[in-house]
């Protein structure tokens, strides 16, 4: 792979995070520092039971937003309340990995969380114990991509960023180190 595929924060995971973490934890080998592997994006609307066009505009917007086709998620299993069927189309999930996980990383922490309203930075809170985080966020217009006049609806969406961290202490510290603006 040459210099010019390389984005701008896997650059920066190279030459300062991964010093940075092996000094901070005591890595003796560079393979022990916990990476970004994968981030999962997902947007559940279960109103796709009663409007089907919204999971088109919904696949659509994570289209423009990733570069990448989502995957239509179907109901696992009936439940009679919500009117739901086993099979039925209920929303539309993504999977970055590689130099889109890292350009998508990258926009999101500068572009995109810095135009929520009143942004004060992500919760804490969101680590599993595993040092993966996941992060819900509620409008779809946050995304530079996504234009404002051609929305329906305001949908919102979960990302999780799946480390190969063990703790959550170490995957607080990748992130943060990559630039993901956590809360004082």
């Amino acid at each position: 792979m040459s210099d010019k595929n390389i984005t701008r924060l896997r650059g920066k995971y190279s030459n300062e995070v991964v010093p940075a973490l092996s000094k901070r934890f005591g890595y003796k080998n560079v393979m022990q520092v916990p990476k970004l592997t994968k981030i999962v994006l997902n947007m559940g609307l279960g109103e796709a039971i009663t409007n089907a066009k919204i999971l088109d505009s919904a696949a659509d917007e994570i289209n423009r937003i990733t570069g990448q086709k989502p995957v239509i998620t179907k109901a696992r299993r009936s439940i009679a309340n919500f009117k739901l069927r086993e099979g039925m189309p209920i929303g539309c999930t993504v999977t970055l990995r590689r130099e889109k996980m890292w350009e998508f990383l990258d926009r999101l922490v500068s572009f995109a969380l810095p135009r929520v309203r009143d942004f004060k930075g992500v919760s804490k809170k969101g680590f599993d114990g595993r040092g993966n985080y996941s992060l819900g966020i509620r409008e779809q217009i946050i995304f530079p991509e996504i234009e404002y006049d051609k929305i329906e609806k305001i949908k919102g969406l979960n990302a999780t960023f799946v480390t190969s961290a063990g703790t959550d202490e170490e995957g607080f510290e990748l992130l943060k180190m990559l630039g993901m603006p956590f809360r004082k």
